[in-house]
């Protein structure tokens, strides 16, 4: 018996209460799964193929740059409309809903880090699920994140709740950010933030349930607690996940719950932690972890030792050190190069479900 047949879940993308309940089941077996931020058909498929491998469910998501990406450098972005990270989004959606099933696995389709400035991106996508919604019974993503964590605590929690109405008729699961995680990523820089936003007080964590909890059961956390974008040099971040427990506790006695974890937490920042930062937090409620920019260092590494090793067949189409009239093609072949980056993605894909006890429960 695994999760899959537990949950009688079908392989490919699951909505609503089928994602309720794989976080529930995470969160009672004490696995997270990663977040692995994709930008291409290749690096959807070393995901999954990861994922496959492991026996392991894996949430699938597109950044506001990495969804522009998706749908091409080429096209045009506007403010007002978020019009290339909306269109490439949708892309990578419907690429994402054909080619999971045949993996085998569970998948959640999730969008990230949606700031104050990028809400029409949020707006265009929600627009395109409730259409989708009205034809197929299901929204177009699983999931969306909205991150209002540089704003007002009683904006971000207000804003949040209206979101969450919009989503909760699809029973579309929506992620929210409450205490600022710091570093660089994707355009967005909280590097010179002051130290102690990096971390949520329980107070903060309770105004949020108590809002959202009477719109929708769809709904996570993403909780401070030093976390930090990108990767930085040992000693650099502090991180405290014992903290998620403290919030945990207080939820706790503020609902009366029987269930010591009734919050369902989000680890954003994962690149660069320990494996015991990653089982501590965990322990109290963390379900999901952001995993991007180790995945982009594992990408590179497989193509640029590619390179390195045949630089003498890459230079022409034809010469090389075997002859001067020997082609070159079955070297320079995108598919070949490029399969290079997917095996050592999928590699670092599956450390991570083996880190966050995510491997072989389906």
């Amino acid at each position: 018996m695994g999760l899959m047949s537990e949950l009688n879940l079908k392989p490919g993308v699951i909505y609503g209460e089928d994602v309720r309940k794989v976080f529930q089941y995470a969160k009672d077996k004490g696995f997270a799964i990663p977040a692995i931020n994709v930008t291409s058909s290749s690096t959807v498929v070393a995901a999954l193929e990861a994922a496959r491998d492991s026996k392991s469910p894996i949430i699938l998501q597109t950044s506001q740059g990495g969804a522009a990406y998706f749908a091409g450098k080429g096209i045009a972005n506007s403010a007002e409309k978020q019009e290339a990270s909306v269109a490439g989004a949708i892309a990578a959606a419907h690429y994402v809903r054909s080619v999971a099933p045949v993996y085998g696995i569970p998948v959640i389709l999730h969008t990230d880090h949606c700031a104050k400035k990028l809400l029409p991106w949020l707006d265009g996508m929600l627009d395109e699920d409730e259409r989708f919604f009205k034809e197929h019974g299901t929204p177009l993503f699983s999931s969306h994140m909205i991150d209002l964590s540089e704003e007002e605590v009683k904006y971000n929690i207000d804003t949040t709740a209206k979101y969450l109405k919009r989503a909760a008729p699809m029973k579309q699961w929506l992620e929210m950010e409450i205490g600022i995680t710091g570093g660089e990523e994707d355009g967005v820089n909280n590097e010179d933030v002051d130290n102690n936003s990096l971390y949520t007080q329980p107070e903060d964590i309770w105004s949020v349930v108590e809002a959202l909890q009477a719109i929708s059961p769809y709904f996570s956390i993403a909780a401070g607690f030093g976390n930090v974008h990108g990767v930085y040099k040992p000693g650099n971040v502090k991180l405290h996940p014992e903290l998620l427990g403290k919030h945990q506790e207080y939820a706790v006695k503020k609902l009366g719950s029987k269930d010591n974890k009734p919050v369902f937490f989000v680890f954003h920042g994962g690149s660069g932690s320990s494996v015991q930062e990653f089982r501590t937090a965990i322990s109290f409620g963390v379900v999901k972890v952001n995993l991007d920019t180790d995945l982009q260092w594992a990408y590179l590494c497989g193509i640029r030792d590619y390179v390195t090793k045949n630089i003498d067949y890459l230079k022409t189409q034809v010469g090389n050190p075997e002859g001067a009239d020997k082609p070159n093609k079955k070297k320079y072949d995108p598919r070949v190069w490029v399969r290079e980056g997917e095996k050592t993605m999928k590699a670092r894909v599956v450390q991570a479900l083996d880190d966050f006890n995510a491997a072989n429960v389906l």
